[in-house]
């Protein structure tokens, strides 16, 4: 049985294992294999535990789903992160900044379960809309969102990934999707 909860401390290795997992497998010819390759689940823990959205006092939360004790999908959202910085938020808005699903379980139900939980965290926090970024060529994470009552918005950012051996990063365009959360 699904169950969704806040993340705690000691969730970072699990997180950031669903994290690499969803990436490899739903950036898969968005993104270059070597990048894909080189996802070290160990590096992505420590980030989650220097975030620090397991504090209760973070401006953003982590809500985690969880199969049988196995943590399985994750989102975190707060307040609107202007150019994507999370130190220049604007509280007008809401946003989900991260939401993947252990890969195996796409399709099942988790990521829908997950987004209606963040929306309602959002919604408890006072926030009448909310906004997402998601990456122009990731059809299948832009049909979810469409399906859930999202759209776009008509801004673009470019979100830059970092290639080896001193080239240039790849400049990958993301769409930012918007709804309102009362209607």
């Amino acid at each position: 049985m699904l169950t969704i909860r806040r993340e705690e401390p000691d969730d970072a290795e699990a997180i950031a294992r669903v994290h690499v997992r969803s990436w490899q497998a739903g950036y898969a010819g968005i993104m270059p294999d070597e990048v894909l390759r080189r996802l070290n689940p160990a590096a992505w823990a420590q980030r989650r535990r220097d975030f620090g959205t397991a504090d209760p006092e973070h401006p953003f939360t982590t809500l985690v789903t969880e199969v049988d004790g196995a943590v399985t999908g994750f989102a975190t959202f707060g307040p609107y992160r202007n150019d994507q910085d999370r130190a220049d938020l604007d509280p007008a808005f809401g946003e989900i900044v991260t939401m993947y699903v252990e890969p195996a379980r796409w399709g099942g139900g988790t990521g829908r379960a997950l987004l209606a939980a963040a929306r309602a965290g959002l919604a408890e926090r006072g926030w009448t809309e909310y906004r997402l970024w998601v990456l122009a060529d990731n059809v299948r994470a832009r049909h979810f969102y469409e399906r859930a009552g999202l759209s776009p918005d008509g801004a673009e950012s470019v979100y830059p990934v970092p290639l080896s051996g001193g080239r240039d990063p790849l400049a990958l365009v993301e769409l930012r999707y918007t709804a309102r959360l009362t209607d």
